[in-house]
């Protein structure tokens, strides 16, 4: 053997470039090999199909590329090329690369399973990829069919397996049950991941985080990565899933349901505990997730830098910024866990405000709860009077956290009342900035509260989904139900479930005389639309499509007793949302009773007339 650094078996001319040694190892007998081992230490390389980046040649039967790490290893590949041509939706009767990702020995034939099947384009494979042992496979095939498909380039590397190790104590005879607690470690935060990460997780499981604290304590959770399936579908139709609870066990309240692909998600306990439950059911497991976590002593007071009086009620306070020469003297940190509701004013409301004054309002709450301010009184200086454009004018802007970072999503200037907000999660900030000042603007008066019905005031509201109402034809014939905050924006990255049920018999007629969720047709992913879903079962109803736009009036109709409707938002741009009022109804439906909003719809017809124009897909959300 010379001193290249890929051992390959001459079927192919193969120019393959790495930085490793050969290694004789038992592969598929059938098959021509290609190995790539970290048996002197190398760390990294690149392979590549053969001839790329010309077009690879018809007919190569089997040819495997083997990547070797040590026993403490896993192997990363990330592709920048791929190109292979694509017969048909499944791949396997053309050009494909297969991969075996979860190796428990340096060997493969054709009983082996094998866990993905790449064809196509660069856009519709998974970039990369991850083993879950020392060793990965590649298994690449060409059919008779000539192409002038390129194939594929990527690089490769070893990892340290001990990386994604989970900071937490594993139940004996368990297969993926942990539990952390501080009573007696030292270790106040960590990581935790699901089984596998980053390579994908098994099929088939349940596995329970369980998080325990000291009396005074808080659990802090960041999700930093969710990535189990594609796509918007609701967490209720989902097979894989991941549960937050408010506690010790399942039966606690539900804070949140994860599901498709998430980032930077953070949540906050109400008390010492919070419980965690991964079920994965699905044939086509994703890469899972990967969270830290942090025991967090509770906040038992206002930040001492606000001044603050108490209400009304024992719980409410009234909170103005002590504006004085420097700029902390003029900020306010609000926490639920002192004070759930109150007020918050301008720098010396009612009277005039001081120029050159900014300061800001941060609000954290915890568990499902959401911040909602409540304006009651609104007049900011505007020099030249167009409130459509706040900037370089005395304004208040809205705050929240979204992906790990912090974003706006409004700002109020002028006399205009500003409708409510909400928040996206336990926190939002609002920032106050002055410019001027003049004795005729008084700055605002709003009030807030840390809520968990997200502004639903009707219904029945479920602990078991963070958000879900039930309406009852036992309790109410009739009534109205409504989108989070109407009729303010709704928050971000929300999803909410009407539920009516009615008696033998009875179906339920919904009429909507206001709706606007943000999005085009076809009102899924790839329009990355807001939506409404409506269903006749838990699980999604083909009958239906889904509904987003600004949509005129319209009326919906169940088939039998039991209805759903499902609001989900995203994390991108907002909208106002609807108002619908429901009747419980006994006899047949009417079989002309109109249940597609697209006959009511000018809004939706210039939105196909535009998705039929268009000639790419969209990848930001235009409002209609």
């Amino acid at each position: 053997m010379n001193n290249s650094n890929a051992m390959k078996v001459p079927l192919y001319v193969l120019l393959i470039e790495s930085t490793l040694i050969a290694a004789g190892v038992a592969v598929h007998p059938g098959c021509e090999c290609i190995i790539f081992s970290k048996m002197y230490g190398k760390e990294n390389g690149f392979f590549k199909s053969p001839d790329f980046p010309k077009p690879y040649s018809p007919n190569i039967d089997c040819l495997l590329y083997t990547f070797i790490g040590s026993t403490d290893e896993i192997v990363e590949l990330s592709f920048s090329d791929f190109d292979l041509h694509k017969t048909q939706a499944d791949c396997i009767l053309g050009d494909y690369l297969k991969v075996f990702m979860h190796l428990e020995e340096v060997s493969v034939n054709e009983y082996t399973p094998w866990e993905i099947l790449m064809c196509g384009g660069f856009a519709d494979i998974p970039n990369t990829l991850y083993s879950s042992g020392s060793v990965l496979v590649l298994e690449f095939h060409s059919s008779s069919y000539t192409s002038n498909s390129t194939g594929f380039l990527g690089t490769f590397k070893f990892l340290d397996k001990r990386l994604f190790r989970t900071d937490g104590w594993k139940l004996p005879s368990t297969a993926c049950d942990y539990e952390f607690y501080t009573s007696d470690h030292p270790q106040l935060y960590g990581k935790f991941y699901s089984p596998r990460f980053p390579s994908s997780y098994p099929k088939n499981i349940r596995c329970t985080y369980k998080f325990q604290g000291r009396h005074k304590e808080r659990v802090r959770i960041i999700f930093e990565e969710v990535a189990l399936q594609k796509g918007d579908i609701s967490c209720l139709n989902r097979a894989d899933i991941i549960r937050v609870f408010d506690g010790s066990t399942s039966s606690d309240p539900s804070i949140i349901l994860l599901c498709n692909e998430e980032t930077q998600i953070e949540i906050f306990s109400t008390g010492p505990n919070l419980f965690i439950e991964f079920v994965a059911n699905s044939d086509n497991p994703g890469r899972g997730f990967k969270g830290k976590f942090q025991f967090q002593t509770s906040d038992n007071s206002l930040d001492n830098r606000s001044t603050s009086q108490q209400g009304a009620h024992s719980q409410s306070i009234e909170t103005e910024p002590n504006v004085r020469e420097t700029r902390s003297n003029c900020d306010v940190n609000i926490s639920s866990d002192t004070s759930r509701n109150g007020t918050i004013i301008s720098p010396s409301y009612p009277s005039p405000y001081p120029a050159k004054t900014t300061c800001s309002y941060e609000f954290q709450g915890r568990g499902k709860e959401r911040v909602q301010i409540v304006f009651h009184d609104f007049s900011l200086y505007l020099p030249n009077g167009n409130a459509k454009n706040c900037d370089n004018s005395d304004s208040l802007t809205v705050f929240i956290h979204i992906d790990g970072r912090i974003e706006k999503i409004d700002k109020f200037c002028g006399t205009t009342l500003p409708k409510p907000v909400m928040s996206n999660g336990p926190r939002l900030k609002l920032e106050f900035q002055s410019f001027y000042t003049s004795r005729y603007s008084r700055g605002f008066k709003s009030t807030y509260a840390f809520i968990e019905n997200f502004g639903v005031k009707t219904g029945t509201q479920l602990s078991t989904y963070p958000c879900a109402f039930e309406f009852n034809s036992n309790e109410s014939k009739e009534g109205y139900f409504h989108s989070p905050n109407y009729p303010g924006l709704y928050p971000r990255d929300t999803e909410c479930h009407y539920f009516f049920n009615g008696n033998m018999s009875e179906r339920v007629q919904l009429h909507f005389s206001y709706f606007d969720v943000e999005g085009v047709l076809p009102c899924e992913a790839v329009s990355a639309s807001d939506y409404v879903e409506f269903s006749n079962f838990l699980t999604r109803d083909r009958k239906f499509s889904r509904y987003c736009g600004q949509l005129k009036e319209f009326d919906v109709e169940s088939d039998k007793k039991f209805f759903r409707v499902t609001f989900r938002s995203n994390d991108r741009l907002d909208g106002t949302g609807f108002n619908a009022t429901y009747r419980f109804v006994v006899g047949k439906k009417n079989p002309e009773k109109k249940t597609n909003a697209n006959t009511n719809s000018s809004t939706w017809n210039k939105g196909v007339w535009f998705w039929i124009l268009s000639s790419m897909f969209l990848s930001t959300k235009i409002t209609t």
